[in-house]
């Protein structure tokens, strides 16, 4: 049965294994997705020029242009398309220089279907539809997010957030004076809980500290020992 959230969107699949390529694209046709391949991470940014996809599935250990540079090269040109990598590295540091590269999430190999679909699912939803959503500005303090326009700004500094980064601070202001729960915030975000000891969010967190607080700005994201986190007023 075709999921209702693939109709009408398009995967690419940015895998060097033929095997590996072959299945995903099966699979996901399974699925009812659209879908594109590339062999590399250099076939994929040619592709882009010529067509645009809602998300990108793509491996880290590639030829010519691997998954990682991939994403950077994509972040620093400004496109936010969507990016789940696939690593056969388990280590945290692997799975967190995906997430610095600028890929909005990650699957290790080997990884069960129902994850991968998940995952993508999870990615899809927050993707905002033009004319989708009214237009809404949260504020905080002078720590802006207009939901609409899918922009931040500290005062007058616009803040250069990725998918995630922007969702998790969204969901974090429309929750102003509330704690929510390291469970609660994964599966608003991802769909689905992580492994209980998952990194993710606490790397995402770093993120938006860093990218909030720089030049020594008041902290606004707090963490709530043994909780989760909350936004407040500096």
């Amino acid at each position: 049965m075709t999921d209702p959230i693939a109709t009408g969107r398009t995967v690419l699949v940015v895998e060097d294994d033929p095997g590996v390529r072959n299945t995903l694209d099966q699979l996901l046709r399974f699925e009812g997705y659209r879908v594109l391949t590339s062999a590399d991470g250099q076939e994929a940014l040619e592709l882009l020029d010529r067509q645009r996809p809602d998300l990108a599935v793509v491996d880290v250990v590639m030829p010519r242009l691997d998954g990682l540079a991939l994403c950077r090269m994509l972040r620093r040109r400004g496109d936010r398309l969507p990016v789940l990598v696939l690593t056969a590295r388990h280590q945290l540091g692997d799975r967190v220089a995906g997430l610095d590269a600028g890929a909005d999430d990650y699957l290790a190999k080997p990884f069960a279907t129902e994850e991968l679909l998940a995952r993508i699912r999870a990615l899809l939803r927050r993707t905002v539809q033009p004319g989708g959503e009214d237009r809404t500005v949260l504020a905080l303090d002078d720590l802006t997010l207009d939901t609409a326009a899918r922009q931040a700004h500290r005062g007058p500094h616009p803040l250069d957030l990725t998918k995630t980064e922007f969702d998790l601070l969204e969901l974090l202001l429309r929750n102003q004076g509330t704690v929510l729960t390291r469970h609660q915030i994964y599966e608003r975000i991802w769909g689905f809980d992580f492994d209980t000891d998952s990194r993710s969010l606490d790397v995402y967190i770093g993120y938006l500290r860093r990218k909030s607080e720089e030049g020594g700005l008041p902290r606004l994201i707090h963490t709530v020992r043994n909780v989760g986190y909350t936004v407040r007023s500096a």
